[in-house]
């Protein structure tokens, strides 16, 4: 038939042009998001992008301690994202897109997803026991909702890699 080669190789690239956004915050179940758009990427095809977001320095009283303590928030998120790097790696057999901002995180989020249209769904875990979605998804379910571009996947901060394993 012709043509159905070039469909099926459009159809590829679209699979492996397909990024998975995980927000990299301090919290335990994001390992959980961050796994599970992992094992998305590698069974679906598609890469895992890691956005690390870092809070401007507040007032200092002297400028050059405000720069100083920007650049080691910047090097921690660094580091931070490198070892990140390593496990999407083991999992997908591919290196993720790293991403810094500095903002507020669903400000930052919400820009990012209106600038990189590659983006194609954004991998939040809930927090395990009943104390409710945190700020993020709230403000991603409510008063933000209308600025998503793309589907979010919400994930139980409670699954293990068996179940996870199960459901992707």
């Amino acid at each position: 038939m012709p043509g159905s080669e070039e469909a099926a190789a459009a159809a590829t690239a679209a699979k492996r042009d397909r990024i998975f956004l995980v927000v990299v915050d301090d919290s335990a179940e994001r390992t959980v998001a961050m796994r599970y758009a992992c094992l998305r990427a590698r069974k679906g095809g598609g890469r895992v992008a890691l956005l690390r977001v870092i809070e401007p320095v507040g007032l200092v009283e002297w400028a050059g301690v405000g720069v100083m303590m920007q650049e080691e928030r910047r090097e921690e998120a660094e580091r931070m994202l490198s070892a990140l790097a390593a496990e999407v790696n083991e999992i997908t057999g591919g290196f993720p897109i790293l991403i810094i901002r500095e903002g507020e995180a669903r400000d930052e989020l919400v820009k990012l997803l209106e600038e990189d249209p590659r983006i194609s769904i954004l991998v939040l875990a809930m927090a395990p026991g009943g104390g409710g979605p945190g700020p993020l998804i709230t403000a991603l379910t409510g008063r933000y909702a209308a600025r998503l571009t793309v589907p979010m996947t919400l994930v139980p901060g409670t699954l293990d890699e068996k179940e996870l394993d199960r459901i992707t």
